[in-house]
């Protein structure tokens, strides 16, 4: 297919409907974080709940998000991008409209089914359709507008949710993708690919899917059942045994959906284990933080979203350059830096105690969240760069998607696995410090109960009014102190990011 030029009409209007496809989609991932308080409230979620919520959309998209990379290198990305599109508008339409928890978990499963069709299909458009001495720079252009949308989008959930208003966090979706659709409709055309003809490979894309979705379901399952239930080895065990079935697959099947050469490139392959352990860190700090600074350091839901603006104009400001230095020097010394200055960002913030609130921002979460945010900045579009560089242009669909599997896993691996740990962190400090109070027994028992809700813990009606400032103060520390943890085990995550850069990303000479 014919490549176009980024500045063109062509090249616009390509980036254009890209950037609002893929804002949809991380609006999901940022904004929900904001307005968890006030739809725990609204909907009477427990803390269990809310990990079902976020969960469920990562766990249908991780499934499937393989396949729907695959199908648009076979079948057109163009077509399968749109499609993706229009599954998700209506998911997010329904989940605006959920009376229940169980329906918007429900509904956030439809929801995953078109970002897995959706989510690959950005980055392969612009891969395969702007120049490629252009593309680390559309990349990074791409970085920074999805990046300001997205992380604009807490800022006005954090206003909605004040204002009661959360269900328009998921209506807003509806006129973003409509505009995508149009665009692509009526002014897109340089992306219309011949599908290849080739087979499908149905057998791998069976096997594949249900072994994403039981490692997913198993990692999910462990805040509830923990680490040692046999619920989780018989899911994971499962999960390994059907990987290793679609390894053998590819291996064997003459059109493979993921052809195994991909991973003959050792740039690939450290750039996609950078990914997961990069967003594994990333998906459990920023989720955390989210519920630190409401829950208990007194910020409204706004405020809280606020909070993350030096973030969205560090991205503003340095991806699109990030992104075309890479292609003058290549992505590596970024990929070194970024992630190793992210993780110094999220130590920072692991030690910050309790406030006095907003008033104290800048000499507490700030420092952080600026370090974290030019580590981030100088890492997205050249890790994109070295992923969508490192293979041929006719697997863009399949890199793209293989690379996106290992993000949105590596959220669900944070998400379940710091849940779990953080209310064993929450209960074990809590524990510590009702044995030093004077509560009675059956007092203390009914304190505990609340540890699963973490920082949304309330006083049990039991506790005496002159002792409830006591418990809150309890709760608290409790939380500040397993989110310290967090945080830490989350910056261990991103240096570990960038020792893969150091190991396994070499210079991009060749697509081979």
């Amino acid at each position: 297919m014919s490549t176009v030029a980024l500045a063109s009409s062509d090249g616009k209007w390509i980036m254009a409907s890209v950037i609002l496809a893929s804002a949809m989609a991380f609006i999901d991932s940022t904004a929900l974080n904001v307005i968890l308080p006030s739809l725990q409230n609204s909907l009477g979620a427990t803390g269990s709940d809310l990990f079902w919520i976020l969960n469920a959309y990562l766990l249908m998209l991780a499934s499937l998000i393989l396949i729907g990379g695959t199908l648009g290198d076979n079948l057109g990305r163009k077509k399968v991008f749109m499609i993706g599109i229009a599954i998700f508008i209506a998911g997010s339409a329904a989940c605006g409209f959920s009376p229940t928890v169980i329906w918007l978990v429900i509904f956030r499963l439809i929801q995953g089914v078109g970002g897995a069709l959706m989510i690959p299909g950005s980055l392969s458009l612009i891969s395969s359709s702007i120049n490629e001495k252009e593309r680390g720079k559309a990349i990074g252009t791409w970085s920074a507008f999805t990046t300001v949308v997205t992380l604009g989008g807490p800022i006005l959930g954090g206003a909605l949710a004040d204002a009661g208003l959360w269900r328009y966090i998921f209506f807003i979706n509806v006129p973003i993708g409509a505009a995508a659709l149009v665009m692509l409709w009526q002014r897109v055309k340089v992306t219309e690919e011949i599908p290849s003809g080739k087979p499908l490979d149905f057998a791998g894309a069976v096997v594949i899917a249900f072994a994403l979705a039981t490692l997913t379901l198993a990692f999910l399952r462990i805040p509830s059942v923990g680490f040692n239930n046999i619920q989780t080895f018989i899911s994971l065990g499962i999960g390994i045994f059907l990987i290793i079935l679609f390894i053998y697959l590819q291996y064997k099947s003459a059109h493979p959906m993921m052809p195994l050469n991909l991973f003959s490139s050792v740039t690939f392959s450290g750039a996609n284990l950078l990914t997961f352990f990069l967003y594994a860190g990333l998906g459990g700090g920023m989720l955390f933080l989210s519920l630190n600074l409401v829950q208990v350091q007194g910020y409204s839901q706004l405020e809280s979203g606020l909070t993350f603006l030096p973030f969205t104009f560090l991205m503003i400001l340095l991806a699109r350059y990030a992104g075309k230095l890479a292609d003058k020097y290549g992505p590596r010394m970024f990929l070194i830096a970024g992630p190793a200055t992210a993780g110094a960002g999220l130590l920072v913030l692991s030690f910050v105690k309790q406030t006095n609130g907003p008033s104290d921002y800048w000499t507490t979460f700030f420092p952080g969240i600026v370090i974290f945010g030019l580590g981030m900045s100088f890492t997205v579009a050249p890790l994109t760069t070295a992923v969508m560089g490192s293979v041929s242009d006719h697997f863009s669909g399949t890199a793209s998607g293989v690379n996106n599997a290992m993000t949105r896993i590596a959220n669900v691996f944070a998400n379940a696995i710091f849940g779990a740990l953080a209310v064993l962190f929450f209960s074990g400090a809590l524990s510590e410090q009702l044995d030093k109070s004077s509560f009675k027994v059956s007092e203390k028992t009914e304190i505990l109960k609340e540890a699963a809700n973490l920082g949304n813990a309330k006083v049990p009606p039991k506790i005496e009014k002159s002792q409830i400032s006591l418990v809150k103060n309890a709760y608290h520390k409790s939380f500040i102190s397993a989110y310290a943890i967090i945080m830490r085990i989350s910056s261990g995550l991103a240096f570990l990011g960038a020792l893969m850069a150091v190991l396994f990303i070499r210079p991009l000479k060749d697509k081979s």
